[in-house]
């Protein structure tokens, strides 16, 4: 990663006109860093940056740029530099970048594109948005199963510059069915006259075109694959999926969770890039749901006024007891979110960690129950008071940690996401039955 110092000597140079310092500073860089540098630069110097690095490094540094400078990149590139960066990009970041662009700019960049590479990119771009398809490359290295092992190694020798990765081996039969697999280590090793036949594996994990992009990430991750293949419903195998492109599908499942998890509609852009009427857009929604079902919670105060005039410090514990159990609620459906999304927990098992959470909001209830009961009495003086306070939280714990828990399972039945749905519910929840509670109980000790 470039340090602050250096970025800013890069931009100074850009600035000054001396090129030749600028391309000096940047030749030793990795491409990933470049990409940085160049994307931490103005609009205007990113172009000229661009233009500085030779041809072949250029192609690399341009998929790792951000979509927003790429785009933001082809406005400056002249047709013939622009298509040859393009056409010699690998096929699923092309894909990638053509899914930001408007559509006639796609059309006419893929008609200008090699047929070969034309074809390949329809291919990606016909498949589901989120697949596995869509992310995959055809750029690999897929053998015979009566190849030889040095028959094998000209052809890998053949296709390496042109593969993304020849580190894992497919083997194929007659009609491209995937039948095998091994690694490059195992056929350095091997005799040079031994079979593929006799060194491969055959038991394989792979995926199909249409699996979600989240589900490859998670096989690639649990096998510790460099790549994992992809074939079509015929057991053809169409392309691989690489463990770059699965860090980013990690990556963007991780931000969309957190944006859900906070009541913020994702979305393919940088959140901070977004113009504030978008942001504004994007936060409204929930907050308006949020706002309305709140109102139940006044509902329940109005209908306990006369309760309240008459111990009206009974109102001051009001906010201490719905955020003590929108906070445990929120624990709760953060651990059972997090292991639906990572396959930790499954729906089968929803009574054991609904029943589990439920027993854990008890505990920290009673905890929590004793030591709010002591301060409301130190404050109040009135052990009525105290321990309705106490009582009450002991009882909106529980409930907090089973809605916290149970919403989640509830929601993923009904094919919403949970990390979307469940805030706002638990909030509601808490808020409005733990009024609810805290009053009656309140009236029920005090005699009201």
């Amino acid at each position: 990663m470039i340090n602050e110092a250096a970025q800013a000597q890069l931009q100074t140079l850009l600035e000054a006109g001396r090129f030749d310092a600028a391309q000096a500073l940047l030749k030793p860089m990795q491409s990933a860093d470049v990409a940085d540098a160049i994307d931490e630069l103005p609009e205007t110097l990113q172009a000229v940056a661009f233009r500085l690095l030779p041809k072949d490094e250029a192609i690399e540094v341009y998929e790792y740029l951000p979509g927003r400078v790429q785009q933001s990149l082809l406005e400056d590139f002249k047709n013939p530099e622009l298509l040859e960066i393009i056409d010699r990009m690998s096929p699923d970041d092309r894909a990638r970048l053509f899914d930001e662009l408007p559509a006639k700019v796609v059309k006419r960049l893929t008609q200008q594109l090699s047929p070969a590479e034309r074809e390949a990119t329809a291919r990606l771009l016909g498949y589901p948005p989120d697949s596995a398809g869509r992310i995959m490359t055809s750029e690999f290295v897929a053998l015979r199963e009566t190849f030889t092992v040095e028959q094998a190694l000209d052809r890998i020798r053949h296709l390496a510059e042109t593969s993304e990765t020849i580190y894992t081996l497919y083997v194929l039969d007659d009609s491209r069915h995937l039948i095998g697999a091994l690694s490059l280590r195992d056929l350095v090793v091997a005799q040079p006259d031994r079979t593929l036949q006799d060194l491969m594996r055959r038991e394989m994990v792979y995926v199909h075109t249409d699996t979600d992009q989240e589900e490859a990430a998670r096989l690639i991750q649990r096998y510790d694959f460099l790549a994992l293949p992809v074939v079509d419903s015929e057991q053809r195998l169409v392309g691989i999926v690489t463990i770059d492109d699965l860090m980013d599908v990690l990556e963007a499942e991780g931000t969309e969770d957190i944006y859900t998890a906070g009541g913020v509609q994702s979305g393919g852009d940088s959140y901070f890039q977004t113009n504030l009427i978008t942001v504004a857009r994007k936060r409204v929604v929930w907050l308006f749901i949020l706002l309305i079902t709140n109102t139940g919670t006044s509902a329940v105060i109005k209908g306990q006024e006369e309760l309240l005039e008459q111990v009206v410090i009974l109102a001051a514990f009001i906010p201490l007891l719905i955020d003590a159990g929108g906070n445990v609620g929120a624990q709760s459906s953060t651990v059972v979110i997090r292991g639906l999304n990572t396959d930790e927990v499954r729906s089968s098992q929803m009574v054991n960690i609904v029943w589990r959470e439920t027993l854990a909001g008890a505990m920290l209830g009673v905890l929590l129950g004793i030591a709010v009961t002591v301060w409301a009495y130190f404050l109040q003086g009135d052990w009525g008071v105290a321990l309705s306070v106490g009582i009450s939280l002991i009882a909106i714990s529980v409930l907090a940690s089973f809605a916290g828990s149970a919403l989640p399972f509830l929601f993923k039945a009904l094919k919403f996401d949970p990390a979307l749905m469940s805030a706002p519910f638990i909030t509601t929840a808490v808020d409005v039955l733990g009024v609810l509670i805290y009053l009656n109980v309140a009236g029920a000790i005090l005699g009201i």
